[in-house]
């Protein structure tokens, strides 16, 4: 049974240079931290990110780590990936700004089974799903991928018959309402299996409108918006021994017990899903449910499962995506890959420094970019 869980600046100028071996290094301002050695076609990058962490979620700060001495330390990020140092030709970026100068979506999506023996995650893109609204979709399934795979297949229906049913413009869309009903139905569909009933599935939905982004969260998985340099996070994870998530699972009788994680039960390390009806009331199915106004500055939107957020900060990733969608840096397949629109490539190669970072886990990755399909504020 899986275990069920849980800014940037201008690109630095580079220059160039011929070892004496016939290797090409690409030399940054920056050079002590980054350097990239190409060398008969393959490309390697070797990171070191640091991060400092002035504040944490709500804007509390956060104290820098302390070593085994006492001392104040960054954190570092080390990562090594398959990359290539590249600069759109004005072509490409002459068809990208036309693209995004009518409106339209990119987005791609990626999911690795890292070293799980199955895959339980699920996607989901609906593009048009409702009255100018698309759909995106993150499931991380635990226990098997049933639970996920029906949320897949049902969820963004449920809404689309809510929202398309209703007498209400969608301006005037009650949406809070709309996704905890939506979710409720759901997690009915899911318990009248009774082949399922120790399965269950987290989910992060979001619902891109032409002035504003819904965000419906339940489990652990994160929905984090890239906007004007800075990475806001439109979801926040639900972990057991969060305070509040604390607090409700003792008033209901459960308890969060230190089991390799903190575990309600000591069996699930998420304190709300879909399914999961053996540990009701304790892990329940209704999401917090966020509703952020559209800006010009605006970049993209990634959704994941905890598979990423477990080993990257949404700092960094929004950094790592902010870099492919600028040109900086591109992933390379075996000369395949190279004709994948950029928010592909993002989420790709976030789900790669994933795994070389030592996650274990499934992850799934969505990456929608928004820049030009708004215009005001």
């Amino acid at each position: 049974m899986k275990t069920p869980k849980r800014q940037s600046s201008p690109a630095n100028a580079a220059r160039p240079v011929e070892s004496d071996s016939g290797e090409i290094v690409t030399r940054f301002k920056n050079g002590g931290r980054r350097r990239i050695k190409i060398k008969r076609m393959k490309y390697t990058c070797q990171t070191k990110i640091r991060v400092r962490n002035d504040a944490g979620a709500g804007g509390v700060s956060q104290p820098p780590a302390v070593d085994s001495e006492g001392e104040k330390r960054e954190i570092d990020e080390h990562v090594e990936i398959s990359l290539s140092l590249a600069s759109s030709s004005s072509e490409e970026e002459e068809r990208l700004s036309s693209k995004q100068s009518d409106g339209v979506l990119s987005y791609g999506s990626a999911s690795v089974i890292g070293s799980r023996t199955e895959m339980e995650d699920a996607v989901s893109s609906e593009i048009g799903f409702a009255a100018k609204c698309d759909f995106f979709a993150v499931y991380d399934g635990h226990g098997g991928a049933q639970v996920a795979e029906a949320c897949k297949e049902r969820l963004h229906r449920l809404v689309a018959e809510e929202v398309v049913g209703s007498s209400e413009s969608h301006v005037e869309w009650d949406w809070r309402g709309v996704m905890e009903g939506c979710f409720r139905k759901m997690d009915s569909e899911v318990a009248g299996n009774a082949a399922v009933r120790m399965v269950g599935s987290t989910a992060v939905v979001a619902v891109v409108a032409v002035e504003e982004v819904i965000v419906a969260n339940c489990g652990d998985s994160r929905a984090v918006l890239g906007r004007g340099g800075e990475a806001v996070d439109l979801s926040s994870d639900h972990k057991p021994h969060r305070p509040d998530e604390l607090m409700r699972i003792e008033e209901a009788g459960g308890r969060v017990i230190n089991w390799n994680g903190q575990r309600v039960l000591g069996v699930l390390a998420t304190s709300r899903s879909i399914g999961d009806q053996y540990l009701r009331p304790y892990v329940i199915s209704k999401p917090e449910v966020t509703v952020t106004q559209r800006s010009s500055k605006d970049e993209f939107l990634i959704l994941a499962s905890d598979g990423l957020w477990d080993v990257m900060s949404s700092e960094v990733a929004c950094q790592v995506v902010r870099k492919c969608f600028q040109g900086q840096i591109r992933r390379v397949c075996d000369g395949v890959g190279n004709h994948q629109n950029r928010a592909t490539e993002a989420a790709d190669l976030l789900a790669e420094i994933a795994l070389a970072k030592g996650s274990r886990d499934n992850t799934s990755v969505i990456v929608v970019e928004l820049r030009g399909t708004v215009t005001t504020d």
